[in-house]
């Protein structure tokens, strides 16, 4: 397969690291430089922090199975592998979310921002459609790899 073609996703794919660099490192800055110290923002900024690793975790995933596609060895369990890994991730981010949903419903309460509850809900509901489209993906191109090898063999 042509280079060019994953190309675009994979600049996709590095632009959205680099954002969730960014808003951890603006957040972590904010909420040390605000008056009073912020304390009531950190248990967010953690919540932010322990969501980024699964988060940066599939974007790597992602990037692996770029690479694959590209090499034209996308029937692989390689691939299989990349996918059961952003299935994870899409679900432990959704549950990050959700458990940490009381506390932000709670500051957002005290703050009267009814949209920062509105951000986390479209937070974990996207995770979840992702992690559910990567399991589906995942049963698919495993079922794919077995009429390959089967096809392979009565050759």
């Amino acid at each position: 397969m042509k280079r060019g073609s994953t190309l675009f996703l994979k600049i996709v794919v590095c632009v959205l690291a680099l954002i969730a660099l960014a808003v951890l490192t603006f957040a972590m800055w904010l909420t040390y430089n605000v008056e009073g110290g912020g304390a009531e923002y950190r248990p967010i900024v953690i919540g932010m922090f322990v969501g980024a690793i699964p988060f940066l975790i599939a974007l790597w995933q992602s990037m692996k199975l770029l690479i694959l596609i590209e090499k034209g060895t996308a029937f692989s369990d390689l691939a299989v592998d990349a996918l059961k890994k952003i299935k994870y991730c899409g679900i432990a981010i959704s549950i990050i979310v959700v458990l940490g949903s009381p506390y932000i419903i709670g500051v957002a309460h005290e703050d009267d921002a009814p949209g920062v509850v509105l951000i986390g809900l479209i937070i974990a509901f996207t995770s979840a459609v992702i992690a559910t489209f990567a399991a589906l993906l995942q049963k698919l191109l495993k079922n794919v790899i077995d009429i390959k090898s089967e096809n392979e063999l009565t050759v």
